[in-house]
C-alpha cells in the first residue's frame, strides 16, 4: 500500500478558490467564495490577496476573476500546453528506459524547461542552478545551443556567464564552441551539472522552435548501457563515448517528440 501523501492545507484551500472562480464563469465576491469553499472570511481574504498578487486571480469590481497566469497555462501555445501535448511520448520513453525524461526549448532568447516525466524509481535531477546560468553545463542546453544559428549562439553565450558547477564543467568559450559543434546529433553532460549524474539529449525536429529531449541517469549507467540514445531517436552509428560527446546508434528507436 502506498503511503498517504503529505498535503498542505493552505495550498488546497487556495486551489479550491481558483476552482470555484473558474467553475462560476464570472467574477465572484469574496463572501460568495468563502461560502462556497467553507472558509472563514478572513482566511478567504488572505488567500485571495495572495492569488491576486501571484497573478492566478484578478480583482474586477470588488469581485475575483481568473488571472493571467491561469489563462496563460490554458492557452494552446503555452509551455504548459506543449508539455501536456508531449507528456505521453515522454512517459513512453521514461517507462522504456527507467530514467527521468525532459523536454526543453529556446523561448525568447532563453533555454526553458517545458516538461519533465519521472517517478520514484527514476527521479529528476535537482535543478539547483537554473538554465539561465547552466545551459552550458547541461545536455539539454548544449543540444539547443548546438542548433542555433552561429550568430544567435554567440549572442546567447555573450549574454550568459559560464560558471564552473563541477570540476567537469566546460567554461572556456573556445572549448565550449568546439564541444557544441560536435553535439549536433547528441549532446552529453557527464557530471558537468551534477556529480554522479549524466544526461543525454537529442534535438526535436521542428520548423517553429529549437527544442531537445533528454534523459538523466547515474553516470555509471551511461557507461554500461550504450542503448540510451536510440530510445530517444538518436542517429545511426554513434555512441556517447566521452564528455565532449557524440551520439549513439539506434536499433529499435522509439518515438521522440516532433513538430513542436
Amino acid at each position: 500500500m502506498s503511503p498517504e501523501p503529505t498535503l498542505i492545507t493552505s495550498v488546497q484551500r487556495a486551489l479550491h478558490l481558483v476552482d470555484e472562480v473558474g467553475a462560476a464563469g464570472r467574477p465572484l465576491p469574496a463572501k460568495a467564495l468563502a461560502r462556497r469553499t467553507g472558509l472563514a472570511l478572513p482566511t478567504a481574504y488572505h488567500l485571495l490577496a495572495t492569488l491576486v498578487h501571484e497573478g492566478y486571480l484578478t480583482r474586477v469590481d470588488h469581485c475575483y476573476a481568473l488571472g493571467e497566469r491561469v489563462l496563460a497555462l490554458s492557452a494552446p501555445g503555452s509551455r504548459a500546453a506543449r508539455g501536456a501535448r508531449f507528456r505521453p511520448v515522454l512517459r513512453e520513453a521514461h517507462e522504456a528506459l527507467g530514467a527521468a525524461v525532459y523536454l526543453a526549448e529556446m523561448d525568447d532568447g532563453e533555454v526553458r524547461l517545458v516538461e519533465v516525466v519521472d517517478s520514484g524509481g527514476a527521479q529528476r535531477v535537482d535543478q539547483w542552478v537554473g538554465f539561465h546560468d547552466a545551459a552550458h553545463a547541461t545536455a539539454l542546453g548544449k543540444s539547443i545551443l548546438a542548433h542555433l544559428a552561429p550568430e544567435s549562439r554567440r549572442d546567447y553565450l555573450a549574454r550568459h556567464d559560464r560558471p564552473d558547477l563541477t570540476a567537469h564543467t566546460i567554461t572556456d568559450a573556445r572549448a565550449l564552441e568546439r564541444h557544441l559543434c560536435a553535439a549536433a546529433d547528441v549532446a552529453v553532460d557527464r557530471e558537468e551539472y551534477a556529480l554522479g549524474t549524466a544526461c543525454v539529449a537529442v534535438p526535436v525536429p521542428s520548423s517553429t522552435t529549437t527544442a531537445s529531449v533528454a534523459v538523466s541517469v547515474p553516470v555509471a549507467r551511461l557507461d554500461r548501457e550504450p542503448d540510451l540514445v536510440p530510445a530517444l531517436g538518436g542517429p545511426p552509428g554513434s555512441s556517447p563515448t566521452d564528455s565532449t560527446t557524440q551520439a549513439e546508434a539506434p536499433a529499435g528507436r522509439r518515438r521522440r517528440p516532433s513538430a513542436i
